[in-house]
C-alpha cells in the first residue's frame, strides 16, 4: 500500500454538562465527577415528564462566545459548536489565514439540529399566527447550521459537511474528515458533534420509549450507571465538542503539539431495527474491524476501548458481546470504560467527546471510570474500570457509538512518537 496522508489532532474544544473548557472537563473526568442534575429549563413536574433528570450545559453564555446579536440568530446546538470551536482554534494555535482557509474543511454532527427552534416556531405559528413565525428560523434549525456558522464565523472555505446518523453521527464527522485529509480534499479540518435537543417533547418521547432512567430523579448523580446491574435507560444530555486535524507533516512543520493520531475508522449497518441492535452484536463487530483494519492494526493492538455503553438494559450487553467476539480472550484483559457515566448520552455530540477523551488518555496515560458501577451483572462481565480513574500506558484507543437507524461507527487514536 501507498503511504497514505496522515491525519493528527492539534486541538480539542468542548462545552458539556461538566465544564466549559475541555481542561476543566478532563480534571472532572478523571476525578470521577458528575455533571447530571435536575433539569432547570423547565419544570418537568410541572409539564408532567416522568424524568426530571438530563445532562445539561449550565450557565452558558453564548455572548461570552461569540457576536451577542449572531447568538441570537443561531439555535442552542449552534452556539455550543461555536464555542467548542473557538476554543479547539486557540487550543491548537491554527490562525485562519488566506494561506489555509480554503483548504480547510468543517467536518460537523448532529442529530437532530435546531430542535428548540423547531418548537418555539410552531408554538409562535399557533399562539400568535404564521406571519408572526420568524424569518430566522429555517436557517437556525437546519441540522447543517452548525457546519454553515463555523465555516461564516471563523472565515473556513473548505469543503463543508453536516452529519447526522444518530449517536453515531461525530464518529462519522471524523472519519469524513480522516478521509478528506487522506484523500487531499483538505489539509486541516474542523470536526466534532452538537446536540441541544432538551426540549420537553424530546423527553417525553424518549421516556414513553422507555430509552431513559426514570428512577433516579432524587439522585441525578447516580442516574448513568452502564454495564450495572441497575441501570435501566440513558440520561439525555446536550453538548458540543471539536478537534482541529490537520495533515501530519503540515503540522509538524508548523510546531503544532500532536496529541494524537487519527488512525483508523469504521462505520457499519445493522439492517435489523430501527432502534435496537442486532442481540449477537454483528454489527457492532464489523464496524470495529473495519476501523482495526483501516489502521492497519490486529485486536492485540488497542489498549483500550471507550465504550459506547449507554446505561441501557439492551446497549450494555450486546456491546460486551460484540467486544468479547472480537477481542476473544484478551477483552477480559483491557480496559473499558464509558464516561457517559458522568456526561449523559448526547447523540450527535458523544462521538466527538470521546475522541477527546481518548487523545487525553494517550497524552496523560490515565483512563477515566465507569462511574456507579455497583452491582455486577452477569452479562456485563469485563473490566470497566470502576468508579476510580486509573493510571495505564496507552498506545492506541478504540471508540464506539452505536445510533438508532442501525448506525455503528468506531474511531482507533494512536500515539504519535516524534
Amino acid at each position: 500500500m501507498p503511504d497514505r496522508r496522515r491525519a493528527v489532532i492539534t486541538g480539542i474544544g468542548s462545552v458539556n454538562p461538566l465544564a466549559h473548557a475541555w481542561p476543566d472537563t478532563w480534571s472532572q473526568l478523571i476525578a470521577g465527577q458528575s455533571g447530571i442534575a435536575r433539569i432547570k429549563r423547565f419544570d418537568p413536574v410541572e409539564l408532567g415528564l416522568n424524568v426530571h433528570i438530563a445532562g445539561e450545559v449550565k450557565d452558558f453564555d453564548p455572548g461570552s462566545f461569540m457576536d451577542a446579536r449572531e447568538a441570537r440568530r443561531m439555535d442552542r446546538f449552534c452556539q455550543l459548536a461555536i464555542a467548542a470551536t473557538r476554543e479547539a482554534l486557540a487550543d491548537a494555535r491554527f490562525d485562519v489565514t488566506e494561506h489555509n482557509r480554503d483548504r480547510t474543511g468543517v467536518f460537523y454532527a448532529t442529530g437532530v439540529g435546531g430542535l428548540e427552534t423547531t418548537v418555539e416556531a410552531e408554538g409562535t405559528r399557533l399562539g400568535k399566527g404564521p406571519n408572526r413565525v420568524s424569518p430566522f428560523s429555517i436557517p437556525m434549525l437546519m441540522p447543517n447550521a452548525a457546519a454553515g456558522q463555523i465555516g461564516l464565523v471563523f472565515g473556513l472555505r473548505g469543503a463543508g459537511m453536516a452529519i447526522a446518523s444518530a449517536c453515531a453521527s461525530s464518529n462519522d464527522a471524523i472519519g469524513l474528515a480522516l478521509a478528506a485529509i487522506r484523500l487531499g480534499w483538505a489539509d486541516s479540518a474542523i470536526a466534532g458533534g452538537t446536540e441541544a435537543a432538551l426540549v420537553p417533547v424530546a423527553i417525553a418521547s424518549f421516556g414513553n420509549m422507555r430509552a431513559l432512567t426514570a428512577k433516579f430523579n432524587d439522585a441525578p448523580e447516580k442516574a448513568s450507571r452502564p454495564f450495572d446491574r441497575d441501570r435501566d435507560g440513558f440520561v439525555f444530555s446536550e453538548m458540543a465538542t471539536t478537534l482541529v486535524l490537520e495533515e501530519y507533516e503540515s503540522a509538524r512543520a508548523r510546531g503544532a503539539r500532536i496529541l494524537a493520531e487519527v488512525a483508523g475508522y469504521g462505520a457499519s449497518m445493522d439492517s435489523f431495527h430501527l432502534t435496537a441492535p442486532a442481540p449477537d452484536g454483528n454489527g457492532a463487530v464489523r464496524a470495529m474491524r473495519a476501523a482495526l483494519d483501516d489502521a492497519l492494526l490486529q485486536p492485540d493492538g488497542i489498549d483500550y476501548i471507550n465504550a459506547h455503553g449507554t446505561s441501557t438494559p439492551i446497549n450494555d450487553p450486546t456491546e460486551t458481546t460484540a467486544i468479547k467476539t472480537l477481542f476473544g480472550e484478551r477483552a477480559y484483559r483491557m480496559p473499558v470504560s464509558s464516561v457517559k457515566s458522568m456526561v449523559g448520552h448526547s447523540a450527535g455530540g458523544c462521538g466527538a467527546f470521546e475522541a477527546a477523551v481518548c487523545a487525553q488518555v494517550i497524552q496523560d496515560g490515565v483512563i477515566p471510570p465507569t462511574i456507579n458501577y455497583e452491582n455486577a451483572d452477569p452479562d456485563c462481565d469485563l473490566d470497566y474500570v470502576p468508579n476510580t480513574a486509573r493510571k495505564a500506558e496507552v498506545h492506541s484507543t478504540l471508540s464506539n457509538n452505536f445510533g438508532f437507524g442501525g448506525h455503528n461507527s468506531c474511531l482507533i487514536l494512536r500515539r504519535v512518537d516524534g
